[in-house]
């Protein structure tokens, strides 16, 4: 598994298990099972994992985990798990935040994970027209040179206020965005804007909530309601990229790569994020191992220039999906916005 280092010290792996689908919304969890899961997954070589606050429960399974890994492999291989987690305020509470509540959010997540530093805090904020964002990155800033966080980054924020969270001092070492062959919003202007203050992308969506898979190649275009919200989210970015024909011809072109490469399209597309400029690692979703051996093989293929172009020419028939980062989502009468949950974390602090 390839590694990349964010800072010194914080090294992670470039496949990133994510931890959505433990928080419930894709069927019961089995807490136990799901943390010998994780220590299969630690043990084959993806030792970095994602989570938040509001993935319910998901943060105490990631505490568990790493103290279970510790007991069994020995605190020095436990040192090489990094959990990284996400602060999303409420919409219903932007705007009337306190210093002291968001270091309680912190706190929080610190007795949930076990852990007397986080290693990554991902910062979210639903609505700019809510006044407060940005002070209230500078008070993760003072939590970090507290010692109650190693790195901060951001999740879904836009290249300006990226730009002016840095530019206010506020430490940001990645932004957590979504970015695939389907949707390349990150090319507008966040990767160049990247590049020049030293942010490092995390990608989630890479294989657009199973959608960019074999599976839906060659078949029907899906009647609505669909089975998940996931897959709800991510038929609207097909929708905007050109609609089903479209997306059946951007998965026929997969389909080759993965012809001449003995793979997937999965691990395809994941991979072609996994390649372009400023990306430091891919978040893959599971439910259990079952998956295990292809989201390896993301981080052992190696694609040729030749490929690279051919997967470059498909995304570029396709309708660009429009705006910066997260642009679409964050209208909440929108198509893209209408369907987000924002006030997971129920006001706790």
């Amino acid at each position: 598994m390839e590694r990349f280092t964010l800072a010194p010290g914080a090294q992670i792996s470039r496949v990133i298990r994510g931890g959505w689908q433990l928080a419930g919304g894709h069927g019961a969890v089995d807490a136990a099972a799901a943390i010998d899961d994780l220590i299969a997954t630690a043990d084959a070589g993806i030792t970095t994992f994602d989570c938040a606050d509001i993935y319910t429960g998901v943060e105490e399974i990631m505490g568990a985990f790493r103290a279970a890994y510790a007991d069994r492999r020995g605190a020095e291989a436990a040192k090489a798990i990094r959990i990284h987690t996400k602060c999303v305020p409420d919409l219903a509470r932007l705007g009337s935040l306190t210093k002291a509540d968001i270091e309680a959010m912190i706190d929080a997540a610190l007795k949930r994970l076990r852990t007397e530093r986080i290693d990554l805090v991902q910062f979210h904020w639903w609505d700019y027209e809510a006044p407060g964002w940005l002070e209230a990155a500078t008070w993760l800033a003072d939590l970090k040179r507290a010692g109650k966080i190693d790195l901060l980054g951001g999740t879904n924020f836009d290249t300006e206020r990226m730009v002016a969270m840095i530019e206010a001092g506020v430490p940001l070492a990645t932004m957590q965005v979504q970015y695939s062959v389907l949707d390349r919003r990150p090319h507008h202007k966040m990767v160049a804007a990247a590049a020049t203050h030293g942010v490092h992308l995390l990608c989630y969506g890479t294989v657009a909530g199973g959608f960019l898979s074999d599976r839906w190649l060659g078949v029907p275009e899906p009647a609505e309601p669909l089975e998940n919200r996931s897959l709800t989210k991510y038929k609207l970015i097909i929708d905007d990229a050109g609609g089903w024909d479209a997306f059946q011809t951007l998965l026929a072109d997969l389909r080759e790569v993965a012809d001449a490469t003995h793979t997937d399209i999965a691990t395809v597309a994941s991979r072609a994020v996994l390649d372009w400029p400023q990306v430091a690692g891919v978040i893959v979703g599971a439910r259990n191992a079952a998956h295990l051996a292809r989201n390896l093989e993301v981080g052992a293929l190696a694609l040729t220039a030749r490929q690279h172009a051919a997967l470059e020419h498909a995304a570029e028939a396709l309708n660009p999906i429009a705006g910066d980062v997260y642009t679409l989502e964050r209208d909440r009468t929108g198509r893209h916005g209408a369907i987000m949950k924002y006030n997971l974390n129920q006001g706790a602090a």
